[in-house]
């Protein structure tokens, strides 16, 4: 679902994933949380049978994504895909409340889970529910023990909004925790200086969604405002008419990829030049793995296999870039017939090794965990990955131009 302009885009909000066993009450803790019936509650074992996820205000954190997930310990073949679900979804939070039941105590399932949290090193705390009722005898001695490591506890009771004080305390806990992500973080701001003009290139074709814009054009376009410049906004036909009447030479012209080539043409080379989907893998701390990857396109072969991956999920146009263009341009570019294949949203393979080369999209809905766990992927596998932007600027000739505005980066093709 795109994103309302005057709402927190769902990738610049921190990812808070509710864990444990079935039953422990995970979906009762978030909506006692939350204070809304967000995630259907019942006593029936392994009512979750899918991440659910809920985007909203959390106080005092702020704008958050809320995910219950299923059981850590489900039986049987279907449920050892809701356990994979329940992993995989810790690729992508920001905090992990691992949730356990104190009427049966830390188990060796939630001892299990929480290393695996350790092991990514994801802020994180346990909430031992239930605790109205008769807890086990070795709860109180379990939570000073997990303290004892550091480790953030809390003892509630969720279920209908009881112990509205251990709730607070536990919002408050959950705001404390350490965040991963630089808040400093800029699209374009940190390369601008207030009264510089920007020229964003935005093609309207039939893959444009209609009456707006796209997200990490509506980003860039407050990034810039933010560092006191001024956006320009103009199509790829109408580029070198705009340029000519500004009457001041802008400090930077933006395209998107698909019309890279054409926009190179008609900007000046004395001006900057680069594309969303650059200055995305920049924000995303993926640049620099994604320039050196691109170069993996001259070994492409005939069969060999490329993972053509979106962070989004959308209807595909007819000429849909990532799985129409770009493989078209490939086979053009490379002379060569290897075969594609496509992932997108949150399904992305753990093994990468099939594959020749992995093309990313530039992750505008990814946050920044997600985005490095894909690289990370990649890496294991010893797969080179390279982003939309980064590739079609390669195919073009234009790469180096298109790095010049992020010097330590350009240094790689040098």
């Amino acid at each position: 679902m795109q994103a309302n302009m005057n709402q927190t885009p769902s990738a610049e909000r921190v990812h808070i994933g509710f864990f444990g066993c079935r039953n422990a009450g995970k979906s009762s803790v978030l909506n006692a949380l939350t204070g809304q019936a967000l995630a259907v509650v019942s006593e029936v074992k392994g009512t979750t049978t899918d991440p659910v996820q809920k985007a909203m205000e959390l106080l005092p954190l702020g704008p958050v994504v809320m995910i219950d997930t299923p059981g850590v310990e489900d039986a049987g073949d279907l449920g050892a895909l809701r356990v994979q679900k329940s992993y995989q979804v810790l690729n992508r939070v920001d905090i992990a409340i691992l949730v356990v039941d104190s009427t049966l105590g830390f188990g060796p399932e939630d001892e299990a889970f929480l290393r695996h949290i350790e092991k990514k090193s994801i802020p994180y705390a346990v909430v031992f529910n239930k605790s109205d009722l008769t807890p086990c005898a070795q709860m109180a001695q379990q939570a000073q023990e997990l303290r004892s490591r550091g480790v953030p506890c809390f003892l509630i009771s969720a279920k209908e909004g009881k112990d509205a004080e251990a709730i607070k305390t536990l919002k408050e806990g959950i705001a404390t925790l350490p965040q991963s992500e630089d808040s400093s973080r800029k699209i374009v701001a940190d390369l601008l200086e207030p009264s510089d003009f920007v020229v964003l290139v935005i093609p309207i074709d039939k893959a444009a969604p209609k009456g707006r814009l796209i997200l990490p054009q509506q980003q860039t376009i407050r990034d810039i405002l933010d560092a006191g410049a001024t956006a320009i906004v103009t199509k790829e036909n109408e580029l070198a008419d705009t340029l000519s009447h500004l009457g001041k030479r802008p400090r930077m012209v933006i395209t998107d990829s698909q019309v890279f080539g054409k926009v190179a043409a008609d900007t000046p080379p004395e001006i900057l030049l680069t594309s969303f989907s650059i200055l995305f893998a920049r924000y995303k701390g993926s640049l620099k793995t994604v320039v050196k990857g691109v170069t993996a396109l001259e070994q492409i072969e005939d069969g060999d296999q490329i993972l053509i991956s979106e962070g989004c999920t959308h209807h595909r146009q007819c000429d849909d870039i990532g799985s129409v263009k770009l493989p078209r341009w490939i086979r053009e570019y490379t002379k060569k017939e290897p075969e594609f294949v496509f992932s997108s949203g949150t399904e992305f393979p753990t093994d990468l090794s099939p594959y020749r080369l992995v093309v990313h999209c530039g992750g505008c809905m990814l946050n920044g965990r997600e985005m490095k766990y894909r690289l990370s992927c990649a890496e294991d596998s010893g797969v080179p990955i390279t982003n939309y932007g980064i590739l079609i600027a390669y195919m073009n000739g234009i790469l180096k131009r298109s790095l010049e505005p992020f010097a330590d980066i350009a240094k790689i093709l040098a």
